[in-house]
């Protein structure tokens, strides 16, 4: 077990490697941003994963959700998700919950010590009580905007929640939150590039827990989501073991 962590220890040192393992983490959203998160958070040691999602495997996921496989399909996205991290990782614990994020079931999913709650929830209800219920708890967040309908890597920034700009689900999530008294502190991975579809979905998509309106499926493309995940997964790193370093001659605070 000691190799399979190795790289890790050796790049940030042993203080902070225990750190990471310690760490409590709980993902909501394991589609095409969380999928990639949760990859990367359990790659890097984090002791502890409670993972969060209502739906199931579809054939629509393949082109870009990490869990989406012919052998896949039809099972329930946190029990693969789940089944993956303790492939990855035997010593980590881990807590899947095929469940809506909603008023009734949050405090639930975000019970006992926890470190970082990662945001990877599209829809904008369920996102806005997450992020409102974890600030109340005083626990970080970690939020992505939309992935979606973007193919310019270099138009991703990260950024605190006031600082988002031209994403349209970043402008509604703030919207609603500044009602609560929210405008700041929360961490966001979102993109400068306008969104667009080349074409429109033919019909909406089936859901195994409908909450809301029945929404059209919107474009996407496997190499945005995964940069999404993958930064989010960063900045949870960083909130753990706090990072400073030179970076092109100036000092890196996180």
């Amino acid at each position: 077990m000691t190799d399979r962590f190795s790289r890790t220890e050796q790049l940030i040192g042993r203080e902070a490697f225990a750190k990471l393992k310690k760490a409590r983490v709980v993902v909501f959203g394991l589609g095409a941003v969380g999928s990639y998160a949760v990859e990367a958070l359990a790659r890097a040691g984090i002791g502890f994963l409670r993972l969060v999602d209502c739906d199931i495997v579809r054939p629509s996921n393949i082109n870009r959700q990490l869990y989406a496989l012919e052998s896949t399909l039809k099972r329930p996205k946190a029990e693969v998700a789940a089944e993956r991290v303790r492939d990855i990782n035997p010593d980590c614990t881990v807590e899947p919950f095929q469940g809506f994020a909603g008023k009734k079931t949050l405090p639930r999913f975000l019970s006992g010590r926890l470190d970082v709650v990662v945001d990877a929830i599209d829809g904008v209800t369920p996102k806005v009580e997450l992020i409102a219920a974890a600030v109340r708890l005083g626990i970080p967040v970690v939020s992505s905007m939309g992935a979606a309908t973007r193919l310019d890597p270099s138009a991703v920034r990260l950024g605190d929640i006031s600082e988002t700009d031209v994403c349209p689900l970043a402008r509604i999530v703030r919207k609603r939150l500044r009602r609560r008294g929210i405008c700041s502190g929360i961490r966001c991975i979102y993109s400068v590039e306008e969104p667009f579809n080349k074409t429109e979905a033919v019909e909406a998509e089936e859901q195994s827990f409908r909450h809301g309106c029945l929404r059209r499926p919107i474009g996407s493309l496997s190499y945005m989501t995964g940069i999404f995940g993958l930064l989010a997964a960063g900045e949870v790193i960083k909130n753990i073991i706090p990072v400073h370093r030179k970076v092109h001659g100036r000092k890196e605070s996180k």
